[in-house]
Order: structure tokens, then C-alpha cells, then sequence
């Protein structure tokens, strides 16, 4: 992101209508909401990622005269636009959850105020941005779920779409709870640790098995992983792995960090067989770590099947998610500043409930039970709006409105969700270290009840409107429908 200048990363049209709105209504202050209809995965929630990639985006939002001069060559924007778009620099104000944060739809996970020409602008980069690394930090935390404390690597650089989806999505798994990557650069970008064995070809280009363990154990004594499965997994992988661990600790070489890999064949066959010889020979605390296109599913089969696996290696279904390979996050106009400075609420309709939009100028206040801290809904309301939690609050379904629950004074907690990231053009926020965000988000994934994180049918957490937004939405629609 830093040595590319990535102004010209939009969709052509947000271009064509910023040049109609230079020459119609240039100055008009307006309000964007960025939000995902449906969580990944058929999930109860994703992960929010990708805000420190945004903000770079925004600080560095610059048209260069090989940008102006491209578009020029278009042949569709005037002299007088293409001059504006010389001096262009980002003046709005930006609001964001967080990433590490839990989110569930509908809710704005960035919101953007700025005039109209700007908010427009950057559309099509935050969608890009916050969509992937959000899909991909979400797909991470279901594989970490699913091993139940064992520790996840990502591993998915060469199965990526291309290397920036490998950095970053190396980036979001981290976030989501993984201990490390076999990705260099995104170590040495993120500073997070990088991990990863050997290959099959370190051990076939060895005269035998046994060669190609005992020259890599002399090499990386104390972080000693054994790939087995190359010839035949019990009777020549395990078998020299035993034997090179054996004359390690002949030799008084600590044995630390060290075990086998398997990439191949039945896993939880294999895996017991396997420790059932490591212990034979007085490797107890030899671990076992897996790969081989594994998943959230398949790694949850395994536990059940009782497999000694204790770390695993996810490469191509996690960094592709390859089940839900798009996030599906939009970016819908909500309001239009007016003259004397309030915001008029501005409403998308559609045949597909899902699509109505949520009007108005916005924030996102999570309601948690006391006693517990969990999450108990999250509630949309107008950005102006206060909460006093000494009082009884009343929440209720926005789509089947008979669904409500009053939360007595004193057992429950609120916090708002969205913070300020730019205010007049200038960046106010400080993005933690992806390892701060990764612990983070640990924490978020504490508040979440068990039935909303299962794998299959989670529990649907509760995204309520508050009456003042309700009340202006239902209006809206009623006017709306008087008209046509």
C-alpha cells in the first residue's frame, strides 16, 4: 500500500457521477453507510478488518499527472474536473468500528460524512479493503473454533488470488486468532511470527527419508518438524522421525518445539497410529500438526473422530474461504446534509426486505448483560441519540416488531461501536499492532454466547433499530409508497 499509488483503484462510474456532481452539486454534505447484509459462512457474526489498510488509502489519496494524463486520454472528463482532480485531497470525516471487533449485519461498520464528490470517491477501495480482510479474519476465527485450542497456521500464500490477497489476507487470519504464518513478507510487514517445516522435495532430494530428517534436525534443532507422509507414513515417516529424535536426545540436544507433520491420507487414522509409537518411544511431548485442505469442518470431524492432532496448518479454504469467497459488504447513501445543517434521511427501497436500507445519520451501540458480559443485541439508532442505563430499555425485532424484550435498569451495559477516524480530512486514530488486535478480538469472540459461534445453525444475534430511527424509517416508507 505504501509504494503504490492506488488513487485509480475505483470503478469507473464513482469517476463519471463525481465529474455530474462537480457540475450540479459539488458542496453537498452527505452521509455513507458501509454494511453486509449476511455473515459469512452462513455464521452468527464476522470479524471487522481491514481499517488500518483504509486509512492509508485515505492519507494518501492523491491523483498524479500519470493519473490525470490517463484519464484524460478517456476522453469523457473535461479540462475543468480533471484540474479539480489535480489538487484533490480527502476533507470528510470517517467513523469505523474497530478491527478485532465482533459485527453482525446491517449495522454501519464505517461511516462516511463528506461532500458528496468525496464520499463517492472512496467507495469502491473501502469496499474492497474491509471486504476481504473482514471475510478472511472471519473465516480464521471458525478454523481457530473449531481446533479448540490447538494452534491454526496460515498457510495459504500460493493458493491466494494473487499476492496482495496473500499478504493480507495473511493479515486478517492473524486477527482472527491464528499463531502464525508461513508468509514472509507478512511477517516483516505485521511483525507477527512466521513458522512452516519443509517441503516433500527437501526429502526427496536426499538419498532417504532418513538423511533428509537427520540433515534437518542438525539444522533447526529447536524447532524440529518432520514431515512424514513423503514414502509411508508408519512404516519409514514416523519410524525415522523416532530415530533422529532418539539420536538427538543421545546427544544432549534439548528436545523442544519438535514433532511430525502429516499432509496426506486418513488424519485421524494416522495421527493415533502416530502417537501411539512417539509415546512408545518416550516422545510424550513430541506434537503433531496437520495440513492437507483442511477446514473449520473437516478439523471439527477430526476432533470428533478423536484424532491426536495438536496444531494444524490451513492454507487454500482458509485464505480463499473458499465456501463464501466474497463478504458482500455495500456502501449505501443515508442521508444529505440540508441547509441549515441537519441531516435529511435518505432511504433505498426494494421488493427484498434484506435491501431496504436503514435511513439517517447512524451509530451502533452494543448492549451487553451485566452479570455475564455477553452480548445481548446491538442497537442502530440516530447518532445523536443517548442511552441512560439506570433506566429500562426496550428493544425489539425492526422486521417482525411483536419480538421485544425489556432489559431492567442495572443488568446491562452499553457501548458504542462506531469511533472517529478522520474529522475534517485528518486522521485522529491510532490502528493498534495486528497482534493488540488479534488479542482484541480474542476478547470480542469471549463475548459471543456459544450457540451464536457453532459451526452449523448458530443462534441469529439481535441488530434492533432504536424507536427514533424505527419511527423515521416507517415514515419514510409510508411517504415512499403514498407516492407511487
Amino acid at each position: 500500500m505504501s509504494t503504490m499509488n492506488i488513487s485509480l483503484l475505483t470503478d469507473l462510474y464513482e469517476l463519471t457521477m463525481m465529474q455530474g456532481y462537480f457540475k450540479s452539486h459539488a458542496e453537498e454534505v452527505v452521509v455513507f453507510d458501509m454494511f453486509y447484509r449476511r455473515n459469512p459462512s452462513d455464521g452468527g457474526y464476522a470479524i471487522a478488518a481491514g481499517l488500518d489498510q483504509m486509512i492509508e488509502y485515505i492519507k494518501n489519496l492523491r491523483f498524479s499527472p500519470e493519473d490525470i494524463s490517463y484519464l484524460e486520454s478517456l476522453g469523457i472528463f473535461d479540462a475543468d474536473f480533471l484540474d479539480y482532480l489535480r489538487g484533490f485531497r480527502f476533507h470528510g470525516d470517517i467513523y469505523a468500528i474497530p478491527e478485532g471487533t465482533v459485527v453482525f449485519p446491517r449495522e454501519p461498520l464505517v461511516k462516511v460524512i463528506a461532500p458528496i464528490m468525496e464520499a463517492q470517491l472512496v467507495e469502491t477501495a473501502i469496499l474492497t479493503i474491509i471486504n476481504h480482510q473482514s471475510l478472511i479474519a472471519t473465516k480464521a476465527s471458525r478454523v481457530v473454533y473449531a481446533a479448540q485450542g490447538d494452534g491454526i497456521m496460515e498457510f495459504g500464500l500460493r493458493r491466494a488470488q494473487g499476492p496482495d490477497a496473500g499478504v493480507y489476507g495473511a493479515r486478517a487470519a492473524m486477527i482472527g486468532g491464528c499463531i502464525g504464518t508461513s508468509n514472509v513478507l507478512a511477517g516483516q510487514l505485521f511483525d507477527v511470527p512466521v513458522k512452516g517445516t519443509h517441503a516433500h522435495s527437501w526429502i526427496m532430494s536426499f538419498p532417504d527419508e532418513y538423511t533428509a530428517f537427520r540433515t534437518y534436525a542438525d539444522l533447526y534443532p529447536s524447532a524440529c518438524c518432520l514431515l512424514v507422509d513423503t514414502y509411508d507414513t508408519l512404516k519409514s515417516g514416523v519410524p525415522n522421525a523416532i530415530r533422529v529424535f532418539t539420536e538427538m536426545r543421545e546427544a544432549g540436544i534439548p528436545l523442544k518445539n519438535y514433532g511430525i507433520r502429516l499432509d496426506s491420507g486418513d488424519l485421524a487414522y494416522l495421527s493415533k497410529k502416530a502417537r501411539k509409537m512417539l509415546d512408545a518411544a518416550g516422545f510424550q511431548d513430541a506434537y503433531i500438526s496437520a495440513s492437507s485442505d483442511l477446514d473449520e469442518y473437516l478439523i471439527d470431524s477430526l476432533k470428533m473422530q478423536g484424532c491426536k492432532i495438536t496444531s494444524w496448518g490451513v492454507g487454500t479454504n482458509m485464505i480463499t474461504s473458499k465456501d463464501c469467497p466474497s463478504f458482500g459488504g455495500v456502501y449505501k447513501l443515508a442521508a444529505i446534509q440540508g441547509e441549515d445543517g441537519h441531516f435529511i434521511p435518505k432511504i433505498k427501497l426494494s421488493e427484498n426486505t434484506a435491501k431496504v436500507t436503514n435511513p439517517g445519520n447512524k451509530t451502533v451501540y452494543r448492549i451487553y448483560e451485566k452479570d455475564v458480559h455477553k452480548v445481548k443485541a446491538d442497537l442502530i439508532c440516530l447518532a445523536d441519540e443517548t442511552f441512560d442505563e439506570a433506566q429500562d430499555l426496550v428493544i425489539f425485532d425492526p422486521i417482525e416488531t411483536w419480538k421485544h424484550t425489556k432489559l431492567k435498569a442495572g443488568t446491562y451495559t452499553m457501548r458504542e461501536l462506531l469511533v472517529p477516524v478522520f474529522r475534517q480530512g485528518e486522521c485522529v486514530y491510532t490502528s493498534p499492532s495486528v497482534m493488540e488486535i488479534r488479542a482484541f478480538c480474542q476478547q470480542e469472540l469471549d463475548s459471543l454466547w456459544d450457540e451464536t459461534r457453532r459451526l452449523v445453525n448458530p443462534h441469529e444475534m439481535y441488530v434492533d433499530l432504536s424507536d427514533k430511527l424505527f419511527d423515521m424509517k416507517k415514515k419514510l416508507l409510508s411517504e415512499l409508497s403514498a407516492e407511487n
